[in-house]
C-alpha cells in the first residue's frame, strides 16, 4: 500500500481511472438507451441516472434498423432536458457491434454491461428470478448508471482479422482433436496391431501414410493390401507422403505396419464398417490439418502486417503462432490500462477468500475468457521445457518451504506471468529479456540483481 498517496492501493488508483473514465461517456446529465437486443424483436427503455423510466420502444426490427429508434432517443431526452444520450446493451453474440457502429455514426457513447451482471441484478431486484426483455432493459439501464459495466472494444480492421482467424483456429484444433481421438478408438476396435507400428502413431507422417494406403485401397481387407507386397506397400505410402507434410519415409515404420497387415487382431464383425468409417474420419483429419496450416500461415501474417511478428517470437519456448493465439483473445493490448487487467480479463487473477481472521484457501478467479485461459495455458507446458526463466520460477514456486504451490498451481501462475510479459512486449514493441522476465532488471532501469 501506498502510505504517502493517502494511503490508496495500486488497486484502488487503477479502479478509480477506471470510473472516471466512464464517467465521461455517462455523465450525469445523459439519459441512458437501454437495449436488450435480439434477432427480431427489441426491447428498448430511456431512462435517468435514478432508473426512472423517461420512454419505452418495442421495435420490430432487426439491429440493423435501430439507427431511427436511436435518434428518436435522443430526441426524446434533449426534449426531456438532458443534454444527451448513451447507449447501453449485453454484448450479444455480433448485434453490440452493429448498436456500436450505429451510435459511432451518430457521435453517441456506448457501453456493455455484462450478461451475468444482469442476471444477479435480475435476482437482487425482486428475488424471483423473473425474466422479460422489458426487465432486462431497465436493469441494463441501471447498471449503466451505476457504473457496473465497461467500455467495448474497438477493434481495428487488422486485430479483428486476429480474432476471427483464432476463433477458426481454435474450432479447427477441436475438430482436429475429435477426429484423433475417433480414429483411435475405431482402430483399437477393427485393427489393433497397427497402434504399436510407431511411438506417437498420430504423430508420424510414415504411419499416417501408410494407414491412408491401407484403408483407401483394402476397402476393410487387410489381407488384400498385404498382398501387395512390402516393396508395393511401401512405394505406395512413400507417394503419399506429402499430404502429410514429409518427404523422407521411415523404413522401420513401414515395415511395422505393413506386419500389422497380417495380424487377425480385432473384433471381426467390426473390421470392415469400423476401417470405412476410419478411412473417413482420416480424410477429414487431413483436410483439417490442411486448414490449419492455411489458417496458421494467416494469423503470422497477421501479426507482420500490424509489425509485432518479430516481438512476438522472441519469447523462448513460446512461438509466434502461440503468442498470436492468445492476441486474438486479449485483441489489442493497449486497450488494457494494465498487464493485470489481461490477467484478469483471463480468470488467471488470484481469487482471495478471507474475512476477519480467517484466511480461506486462494485459487484463480476463472472469470473472463476460458478460450484466453486455455491458449496461455497451452503455451506454458512448451515454455517450461525451453524457458530457463520459466522452468526456475516453476522450480521455485513448487520447491519452496512455505507456501508450496502445486505443479497445476504453479503453471496457472507462469501462466499469468506470460499474459503480462505479451502485453509489455507488444505495448512497447521491445523483444522479450530475460534479465526483465527474472525480476533482475527493469525496463530501462537497472536494479539489485540479488533483491
Amino acid at each position: 500500500m501506498d502510505q504517502g498517496n493517502n494511503g490508496l492501493s495500486r488497486g484502488d488508483r487503477n479502479r478509480n481511472a477506471r470510473l472516471a473514465a466512464l464517467r465521461v461517456v455517462l455523465p450525469r446529465d445523459y439519459a441512458i438507451l437501454g437495449i436488450d437486443l435480439a434477432q427480431s424483436r427489441q426491447a428498448a427503455v430511456l431512462a435517468d441516472h435514478d432508473s426512472r423510466v423517461i420512454a419505452r420502444w418495442r421495435p420490430r426490427c432487426s439491429p440493423w434498423k435501430l439507427g431511427e429508434l436511436l435518434d428518436r432517443a435522443r430526441r426524446k431526452a434533449l426534449a426531456a432536458g438532458f443534454s444527451g444520450i448513451t447507449v447501453a446493451c449485453e454484448p450479444t453474440g455480433h448485434r453490440w457491434m452493429v448498436i456500436a457502429q450505429l451510435a459511432a455514426e451518430r457521435g453517441i457513447p456506448m457501453v456493455c454491461v455484462q450478461p451475468l451482471v444482469v442476471a444477479r441484478g435480475r435476482e437482487a431486484e425482486d428475488y424471483t428470478r423473473g425474466k422479460s426483455d422489458d426487465r432486462d432493459a431497465v436493469l441494463i439501464a441501471r447498471l449503466a448508471a451505476q457504473l457496473h459495466c465497461y467500455l467495448p472494444e474497438q477493434a481495428g480492421q487488422g486485430w479483428a482479422r486476429l480474432r476471427h482467424l483464432g476463433a477458426r483456429r481454435s474450432r479447427l484444433i477441436d475438430s482436429s482433436t475429435m477426429c484423433i481421438q475417433q480414429l483411435r478408438d475405431l482402430l483399437e476396435v477393427a485393427w489393433p496391431a497397427v497402434l504399436p507400428a510407431a511411438a506417437k502413431p498420430l504423430e508420424s507422417a510414415t504411419w499416417l501414410a501408410c494407414l491412408w494406403v491401407t484403408l483407401e485401397r483394402g476397402d476393410g481387407d487387410l489381407g488384400a493390401v498385404h498382398a501387395m507386397g512390402r516393396d508395393g506397400f511401401t512405394a505406395a505410402a512413400r507417394g503419399g507422403l506429402g499430404a502429410w507434410g514429409a518427404r523422407r519415409i521411415c523404413q522401420r515404420i513401414a515395415a511395422a505396419a505393413y506386419a500389422a497387415l497380417a495380424d487377425p487382431a480385432g473384433v471381426a464383425a467390426q473390421r470392415p464398417g469400423a476401417l470405412e468409417r476410419a478411412f473417413s474420419v482420416l480424410g477429414d483429419w487431413r483436410t483439417i490439418r490442411g486448414e490449419l496450416a492455411g489458417v496458421n500461415a494467416r494469423m503470422l501474417q497477421a501479426l507482420e502486417a500490424m509489425g509485432v511478428l518479430e516481438v512476438a517470437g522472441s519469447i523462448p519456448g513460446v512461438s509466434a503462432l502461440q503468442v498470436a493465439a492468445i492476441l486474438a483473445e486479449t485483441g489489442d493490448p493497449s486497450r488494457f490500462p494494465t498487464a493485470r487487467a489481461i490477467v484478469k480479463h483471463a480468470g488467471l487473477a488470484p481469487c482471495e477468500n478471507s474475512s476477519g481472521n480467517h484466511a480461506g484457501q486462494a485459487g484463480i478467479s476463472r472469470r473472463g475468457r476460458p478460450a484466453l485461459r486455455l491458449a496461455a495455458w497451452r503455451a506454458v507446458w512448451g515454455a517450461l521445457r525451453h524457458n530457463p526463466v520459466y522452468a526456475a520460477r516453476h522450480a521455485s514456486l513448487t520447491g519452496r518451504a512455505e507456501d508450496q504451490l502445486t505443479d497445476q498451481q504453479a503453471r496457472a501462475a507462469i501462466a499469468a506471468a506470460l499474459l503480462r510479459q505479451i502485453h509489455a512486449i507488444i505495448t512497447r514493441r521491445i523483444p522479450w529479456d530475460a534479465g526483465i522476465a527474472a525480476g533482475r532488471r527493469r525496463h530501462g532501469q537497472e536494479v539489485n540483481a540479488a533483491a
